[in-house]
């Protein structure tokens, strides 16, 4: 192997340097920035200078509808990604269910089971879920429905009404706990 001393080394020039799309100027342009929304593939090459000023005004959203940027952020959401929905509308849900339900795993209401399939414990759930088996209701609900049901719990379990009974008081404090937290909920 030849040993090779004292050659200048020098940077080789690109072939095809180009320069700043921005009419009038000479610099280099080393910085790309998208020629528009609809494809993001072709770009304009900049000097430092220009691609900050083009970036300052670019707007990926102008002249799109409120409807087309909820799009936008949705699909985002999910990188671009195909999604289908879940749940036990699918046949694959429906087909696993049958299938859990067939080794007897599942809950079947006809055979005595519980809906929860815990041996009739509830299942834990959000702060808010806890509420609203507290006051009995079922979702959807509104502000209205919530103070009817609680004005009728507080009527039944108020102490005055049942004789000062403990477990009827400790029942109204879940309750007034209960409507504090889906009051809160429902004015957010």
């Amino acid at each position: 192997m030849r040993k090779i001393e004292n050659i200048p080394i020098s940077r080789p020039r690109k072939a095809l340097e180009r320069v700043c799309n921005m009419p009038g100027c000479g610099e280099p342009g080393e910085h790309r920035a998208p020629r528009s929304r609809d494809n993001l593939a072709e770009f304009y090459w900049f000097c430092l200078e220009h691609v900050r000023e083009y970036n300052k005004s670019w707007n990926y959203c102008r002249g799109m509808s409120e409807q087309q940027i909820e799009r936008e952020i949705r699909d985002d959401t999910v990188w671009r990604r195909p999604t289908w929905p879940l749940g036990p509308h699918t046949v694959a849900a429906r087909r696993f269910e049958a299938e859990w339900h067939a080794h007897g795993f599942g809950f079947r209401p006809d055979d005595g089971g519980s809906p929860h399939g815990d041996n009739g414990r509830t299942q834990p759930g959000t702060v808010e879920q806890k509420a609203l088996r507290c006051m009995d209701l079922v979702p959807p609900v509104n502000l209205t429905q919530l103070k009817a049901r609680y004005k009728e719990l507080v009527k039944q379990f108020h102490p005055d009404a049942n004789g000062g009974d403990k477990a009827a008081e400790e029942r109204l404090k879940d309750i007034n706990d209960a409507y504090r937290t889906l009051r809160r909920f429902l004015a957010a």
